[in-house]
C-alpha cells in the first residue's frame, strides 16, 4: 500500500501522482516520425478518433510537430512528427505498438474499415483488434471493460498482414 504522504494532488487537473525519492515523474507523449502529415491526421484523428491538441512548424528544422489525443485523455498524446526532407522510416517490433481502451470495439473497427483502414487482427473475441497506421505504426484497440459478445462479422474474418 502506497504511503498516503508519498502522494501530491496536481491542483491543475485533480489527479494524484506519486512522489518518488528522486523527484515527480509524469508520462507525457510518444513520439512516431511520419512520411506524410495530411495521410497521418486522416488516419490518426478522422478514422482513429483522435483530437488534435496543437501544430507547429519550425522551418528552420524542416519539421512539423503535431501532438494528438483521445478525447477526454488529454494527458496521454501521441507526436506526430513530420519531416519536411523526405526520408525512409524502417520500423521494427522493437517499437511494439499504441494502445487505446474504446467503448465499443466493433464500431471502432467499423469506423476504421469505413476510412478505409485494413483491420489486421479483427475483434473476433470481442476484446481486441490491430490496425497500422499509415507508416506502418501498430494500433491496438481494446474493448473497455468486458468483452462484447463475439459477433459477425467479425467473427468470421482472417488476421492480415502483420500486426
Amino acid at each position: 500500500m502506497m504511503n498516503p504522504e508519498s502522494l501530491l494532488l496536481c491542483t491543475r487537473c485533480s489527479k494524484f501522482f506519486a512522489i518518488h525519492e528522486k523527484g515527480l515523474m509524469k508520462y507525457l507523449h510518444t513520439m512516431v516520425r511520419v512520411t506524410d502529415i495530411e495521410q497521418s491526421l486522416r488516419f490518426y484523428r478522422d478514422a482513429l478518433g483522435l483530437k488534435e491538441l496543437s501544430r507547429k512548424d519550425y522551418p528552420q528544422g524542416r519539421y512539423t510537430l503535431v501532438f494528438l489525443a483521445a478525447p477526454g485523455d488529454e494527458e496521454a498524446q501521441v507526436e506526430l512528427t513530420h519531416n519536411w526532407d523526405p526520408e525512409e522510416y524502417s520500423g521494427g517490433r522493437n517499437f511494439g505498438h499504441l494502445a487505446y481502451a474504446v467503448d465499443d470495439i466493433y464500431s471502432a473497427c467499423k469506423r476504421l474499415m469505413e476510412h478505409g483502414v485494413t483491420i489486421n487482427r479483427p475483434p473476433r473475441d470481442g476484446r481486441m483488434a490491430f490496425v497500422r497506421s499509415p507508416d506502418n505504426v501498430s494500433i491496438e484497440l481494446l474493448q473497455k471493460g468486458a468483452a462484447l459478445a463475439p459477433a459477425a462479422p467479425w467473427t468470421a474474418m482472417q488476421n492480415t498482414g502483420k500486426w
